[in-house]
């Protein structure tokens, strides 16, 4: 029996009891498993075992049995969310291809169950704290997997993800690792060990050199403005800067022409069978939701029969490759307009907190994950406009950081109005978000 299979089981089932006691638990193996996926790096039965599935089930079980208080936040964020979550279901009844958009719908919703349960049991500093590692150090290696192999082969084979996994392609790989980096920065701006801040520098430059390494040319043009927003939001942008041009340069040395010549495609894209079957793509996404502007096609709904109607080449079928044409072919102009919303709500929520804690040293801790996730933000949505990956969890996660902290920071002004009797305390504005913390 492979030593693999055996290792991630023993983890897995040893967690169990645990995350019965201390439901929260489950939101780190989960997402360890989500994000990390070791059992798709054995060859054994653990490769297709439902991990996921049993850990969902026993931290669900553990809230059932928990105490402590399980609110659902309620914040403009968290409404938005639901509201698009509810939207895809009302599209999935309209969808043209009832069976496959099902299947994606069932598979959606067990997705947002577990964001949801992030929101509900994730209700301190250091449980956010921990999930944050958890995530980033999931990825991470991948990253520094992935850029000691683009280092060692000098770029001439592709960085991959694990195989059957939702970063198994190039461009999961490089948009995961896009969002990741900011990540390893927050971590190590909260870090007080030396070593262990030189050890997520490292992992920092090599997953930006296995982003590279992917070959992914909606990747690079993602990690590109990823770069240049990190800068700017870093606090010490004179290490920041260093850390990128340290990247650039490993890569440029390394990197093999055959690399330099498909980047280059992207001025040429008329010219590209690729980049032309995209925009064929978009543009059947958009006459599909001129058509059909309120549910548009549904999950899945980018298949042949439907470029046959919509496509101005109805030959030329491609997958969504942009994450907003993703959402308007399927879910219409609502759906497109739901997810913009909730990304903008999110960011704005950011910059309250960036605002709010800034020059607090207390909460400073706050506004440097809001700007770090801001910037994995940026990543996504740069990216993401040549990658179709709107359902990706690591984005919704990102979010659940930001929601997060903001309902902990309101958490403490409340704490903070009640024990002292300011005039603040008295601002209708500032009662009403007590009052919403108190609801849940």
């Amino acid at each position: 029996m492979p030593i693999r299979d055996i290792f991630v089981t023993f983890v897995v089932f040893v967690c169990l009891p645990f995350i019965l006691a201390n439901p929260y638990i489950g939101i780190y193996v989960w997402s360890w498993m989500s994000y990390m996926n070791p059992h798709r790096l054995s060859w054994g039965f653990a490769f297709s075992f439902p991990f996921a599935y049993i850990i969902a089930l026993t931290t669900l079980a553990g809230m059932l049995f928990s105490r402590e208080p399980k609110p659902l936040p309620q914040t403009r964020e968290t409404l938005l969310l639901l509201a698009l979550i509810l939207w895809m279901l009302v599209t999935t009844v309209f969808a043209f291809h009832q069976e496959l958009a099902w299947t994606q719908m069932e598979k959606i919703a067990k997705i947002q169950l577990m964001i949801f349960l992030t929101l509900i049991l994730i209700t301190t500093r250091e449980r956010l704290q921990t999930l944050v590692w958890v995530i980033a150090l999931s990825l991470a290696f991948y990253g520094v997997k992935g850029g000691i192999f683009t280092i060692i082969h000098g770029g001439i084979y592709a960085v991959r993800g694990p195989l059957q996994s939702f970063i198994g392609g190039d461009n999961e790989i490089g948009l995961a690792l896009i969002m990741t980096i900011p990540l390893l920065r927050y971590l190590q701006l909260t870090t007080k060990s030396k070593w262990i801040r030189l050890g997520l520098t490292a992992a920092m430059i090599l997953s930006a050199i296995a982003v590279i390494g992917s070959q992914s040319r909606g990747a690079m043009l993602g990690a590109a403005v990823m770069g240049g927003f990190l800068w700017l939001k870093s606090r010490n942008k004179f290490f920041t800067g260093s850390v990128i041009a340290v990247s650039a340069m490993v890569i440029l040395a390394i990197m093999p022409e055959q690399w330099f010549e498909r980047m280059s495609t992207i001025k040429t894209y008329e010219q590209d069978d690729s980049a032309q079957g995209r925009i064929n793509a978009w543009k059947m996404a958009f006459n599909l939701a001129s058509d059909r502007p309120l549910v548009g096609g549904g999950f899945e709904t980018f298949q042949w029969d439907t470029f046959r109607i919509y496509a101005p080449d109805p030959e030329n079928v491609h997958a969504a490759h942009s994450i907003y044409f993703q959402m308007l072919g399927e879910h219409g102009f609502v759906g497109l307009a739901l997810f913009l919303a909730l990304g903008i709500a999110t960011w704005r929520a950011g910059a309250w907190i960036i605002k709010t804690a800034k020059r607090d040293e207390d909460k400073k801790w706050a506004a440097d994950l809001a700007a770090m996730t801001q910037v994995s933000m940026v990543g996504f949505a740069s990216a993401g406009a040549f990658l179709g990956l709107a359902n990706f969890d690591l984005y919704y996660h990102m979010l659940c950081l930001i929601i997060i902290s903001k309902v902990i920071l309101l958490k403490e002004q409340a704490q903070q109005g009640q024990l002292a009797p300011h005039p603040v305390g008295r601002n209708a504005s500032f009662k009403r978000r007590v009052q919403q913390v108190e609801n849940g």
